[in-house]
């Protein structure tokens, strides 16, 4: 690997656990709006139709307002559940309020970190709302650890638009010949950061990615 200065992170199923944290939020929540559905058959249909609107939301498809909205509407008429327009607006809400009060990290986050940090100026870049991505960087006390955050809202534009990266090298104050991009989608973290003329990693069991590649965060101990 050419010589790298700095390190760009993602945030969501990188370093801070999305699908931990948005178990427990979901938890939360259920019991105090007295939903009644059983979490675990829930989840196997949120967590798809989660993802699928949010690569709508990447590709500019759909308005942050209507994700909230839609993603747990559509779950509901899946499972047949009886709601209101209130008490799912009230959920978004909700979800939104609570996940960054959950913050569970992926194994040897800290160790990682701190080994990088000593070698590298370490940056996230994520296409999370502002607000609530800080929210998580600062309650799970990873917030020290970087010297530049790049949301989507920031850049006005997501990833892997090329601009998103171009706006996080700006603010770092570096090029991308020097920089790296570590993230666990490779639509939007590994294409967009190589379109952008950056190294990346990715993190993940894509057993067909032919690329740099880890599963467990300790790994970049072998590689950086």
């Amino acid at each position: 690997m050419k010589q790298i200065t700095d390190v760009f992170f993602d945030l969501d199923h990188t370093l801070w656990d999305f699908d931990k944290n948005s178990e427990l939020t979901f938890e939360t929540i259920f019991k105090t709006h007295k939903v009644d559905l059983p979490l675990k058959e829930f989840l196997e249909v949120y967590l798809p139709v989660n993802n699928k609107y949010w690569k709508l939301f990447r590709e500019g498809k759909i308005e942050q307002e209507n994700l909230r909205f839609q993603r747990l509407n559509e779950v509901f008429e899946i499972l047949k559940y009886k709601s209101s327009e209130q008490l799912v607006n009230d959920l978004s809400q909700a979800y939104i309020d609570h996940l960054p009060n959950h913050n569970h990290l992926f194994p040897d986050t800290f160790e990682v970190l701190t080994y990088l940090q000593n070698k590298y100026r370490l940056h996230i870049i994520t296409n999370g709302f502002y607000d609530v991505q800080h929210k998580k960087l600062g309650n799970s006390k990873l917030t020290p650890y970087f010297q530049t955050i790049t949301t989507s809202e920031d850049a006005g534009v997501k990833k892997p638009n090329k601009l998103i990266f171009e706006f996080a090298l700006d603010l770092a104050k570096t090029k991308n010949t020097t920089s790296l991009m570590i993230g666990d989608n490779l639509e939007a973290d590994i294409e967009g950061a190589r379109a952008s003329g950056m190294e990346a990693i990715f993190f993940g069991k894509e057993p067909t990615y032919k690329g740099l590649k880890i599963q467990r965060l300790n790994e970049l101990k072998t590689i950086l």
